[in-house]
This record gives structure tokens, sequence and C-alpha cells, in this order.
């Protein structure tokens, strides 16, 4: 049985695995960021988001989705799509900061917890139907 859920959800797992710690890394640069050095929030996100994005895609490519690119221009536009989707989500979650913080005057560090969650779920269905999809 748990062979079953394993194949079934292969990729899900791992991501979801990863997910979190991705999730530990941003929210972890955001808090030393904003909190400890009192950077601006909105910049303390985008750096938090940068260095995230940058863990999530060795962590997806070796491991979630075990991508092996075999030319150099495919390692590049493999990369470039990762990033271009994940500035995208970025988007996504700078807004979530805005509205929630500034607009709302709603906690950072809850209005953090929600734009994550949107993100690794937006992350995950591009990652495994557009940018790591097996091409045939």
């Amino acid at each position: 049985m748990i062979k079953e859920l394993w194949e079934k959800y292969k990729d899900a797992i791992p991501y979801l695995f990863f997910g979190v710690l991705t999730t530990v890394v941003n929210y972890a640069a955001f808090a030393l960021l904003w909190r400890t050095m009192g950077m601006n929030s909105q910049i303390a996100n985008a750096i938090a988001y940068l260095i995230s994005v940058i863990f999530a895609y060795i962590t997806n490519k070796l491991w979630v989705f075990n991508s092996h690119t075999t030319t150099w221009k495919a390692f590049f536009q493999e990369m470039g799509s990762f990033f271009l989707f994940r500035g995208g989500s970025w988007v996504i979650d700078q807004g979530t900061m805005f509205v929630g913080m500034i607009l709302l005057h709603g906690n950072g560090f809850i209005v953090k917890l929600i734009a994550n969650v949107v993100v690794v779920l937006l992350n995950y269905i591009f990652s495994k139907f557009i940018i790591f999809r097996k091409r045939g």
C-alpha cells in the first residue's frame, strides 16, 4: 500500500517536503531581514523570496522532478523558465504582503504564511506541468 501511494504521488510528496523547507528558508530570511535587521518589509520579502527561489530550483531539479538536462542550452532554458514562473508567483507573494501588511495592517508573520501557502501551490502546478515536465 505504501509503495502504491508513493508511485501515485512520487512528485507531490518530495515537492511538499522541499516546499516546506523552501517556506522555512523564505520565512527565516524574511524574519531575519525584517525583524532582526530592521529592513523595510517589502524589500525584506523580495530578498527572502530570491533566496528561497534559488534553494527551490536546486531541490526541485535534483530531488523532486529528477531533471537531468543534457546540454547547456536545455539547462538554461529550464532554469530561465523556472525563474520566470517564480517571478510571476513573486508578484502574487509581494502583492499579498502589500495588501495584508500595508493596507490591512495585518500581522506580518501571518500574512507571510498565507502568501507562502498560495505560492507553494501555484509553484507546484508550474513546475510539474510546465518547467520540469517530461519531454518526449
